[in-house]
């Protein structure tokens, strides 16, 4: 009981919630001057993800089971298929089993849509962004984002080809670099992967700068388009955004296909019964939206409180929430 009451006051500092005040205020302001339009979704939907690798909250009303959002993705979308318009959102999400020095689960996003831009134009707006919060909250220009493709990422810090590669070839990589080969990978290339992306290429990015990694393998497409890379090999239209090692964005050259999305659904809750883990309900709105028409666009979630301590040189998450998991 006494814990309890020592844990009554808020984690962040005065000066941190002054700078995560004003990264709102100049987001807004980022955005109003591109005739970006800021929107608002609901957090509950009757449908959650069924990515394999993210687990959703769920609460019931009415006898009737409903999922808080972990994107406002699907509901963006909705919009998106009805009026066509650039928009951005600020909001909370949340996330089951996910708890750290870079998690917590319930956390601030913001995510945008930009019908007409390809995911190269998009990255670039990421990054004109985060150049203007770093300009009035660190008071410094931030160096040029590094920009590596999946298979240069893979190539320069592994040797590795990560698309003509499979399982073994990357257990073959894991042995000539010294690293530990966890048990239970067997034959499942994307996990190996994982697993060399976390212990080869994430500690050889520069620790003090922005990087994208983007043309990622097609098994781990999510809700992204499929193209032809450089190299003729096919990929999918995807990038993510680290500061050092820490994931800080994903986006997607979106997929408009809906009979590719319903099959990518289905598949997610195939991989989800191999693993043991709850079938999830497919968005059905989502699917019609898509079936009505989404415009041609890209779109990107970001995840501010780990851009707050980015551009706050935090290293917990705690420090830069009033009231972090273990003060609710």
């Amino acid at each position: 009981m006494v814990m309890e009451k020592d844990n009554w006051p808020p984690v962040a500092s005065l000066e941190l919630m002054k700078k995560r005040a004003r990264m709102l205020h100049d987001i807004r302001a980022f955005f109003h001057t591109r005739d970006v339009l800021e929107v608002e979704t609901p957090l509950l939907a009757s449908a959650g993800t069924t990515d394999p690798h993210i687990e959703s909250l769920q609460t019931v009303f009415a006898e009737k089971r409903y999922y808080l959002q972990t994107s406002p993705e699907h509901a963006m979308k909705r919009l998106l298929a009805e009026h066509s318009a650039a928009i951005f959102q600020l909001c909370k999400v949340f996330r089951d089993e996910e708890l750290g020095p870079m998690h917590n689960p319930e956390f601030s996003m913001l995510e945008w849509y930009r019908p007409g831009f390809d995911m190269h134009q998009l990255m670039a707006e990421v990054e004109a962004l985060a150049s203007a919060l770093a300009s009035t909250l660190a008071g410094s220009d931030l160096k040029p984002f590094i920009r590596l493709s999946y298979r240069q990422a893979f190539e320069q810090y592994a040797g590795l080809n990560p698309h003509q590669a499979d399982a073994g070839d990357c257990r073959e990589c894991a042995l000539q670099h010294g690293i530990e080969q966890p048990v239970g990978l067997d034959e499942q290339k994307d996990e190996w992967l994982d697993w060399l992306l976390t212990q080869l290429i994430f500690p050889a990015l520069p620790i003090d700068q922005f990087t994208f990694i983007y043309d990622y393998p097609v098994s781990q497409c999510a809700l992204a388009r499929l193209k032809d890379n450089e190299q003729g090999e096919l990929v999918a239209s995807r990038f993510e955004l680290f500061y050092g090692d820490t994931e800080l964005a994903n986006g997607f050259h979106e997929l408009t296909q809906a009979g590719e999305q319903r099959r990518r659904f289905e598949a997610d809750n195939v991989a989800r019964a191999a693993e043991n883990k709850p079938q999830v309900k497919i968005d059905e709105y989502l699917l019609a939206a898509l079936e009505s028409g989404l415009p041609d666009c890209s779109g990107v979630a970001l995840g501010l409180d780990r851009l707050l301590m980015a551009l706050s040189g935090e290293t917990s998450i705690d420090q830069v929430l009033t009231f972090p998991w273990a003060r609710i």
